[in-house]
């Protein structure tokens, strides 16, 4: 599963600039849908997007793709989830 790590850029960026950030300013300024944003926030979801979404929010974070997004082992989410039911 590709996992998005859109929060923590977020929280990293708001510690930088010190300022809050929100979806729509990011929307606005890559012109990635809000709703795109958000539903890549929630791991929950396995949201696809373009790589033409990819390099506006890389350019916008300046940051690599490795930063923006990482691959977990569905084997690994099956184990996370075993330890919340216990």
């Amino acid at each position: 599963m590709i996992r998005f790590r859109l929060k923590e850029l977020i929280v990293e960026k708001e510690f930088r600039e010190q300022r809050k950030i929100t979806l729509l300013e990011i929307a606005e300024k890559t012109g990635v849908n809000r709703s795109s944003l958000s539903k890549m926030q929630n791991p929950a979801n396995r949201h696809s997007t373009t790589t033409q979404a990819i390099d506006s929010l890389c350019r916008y974070f300046r940051c690599q793709v490795g930063d923006l997004m990482v691959y977990i082992d569905d084997d690994q989410i099956e184990l996370f989830n075993e330890r919340d039911d216990e």
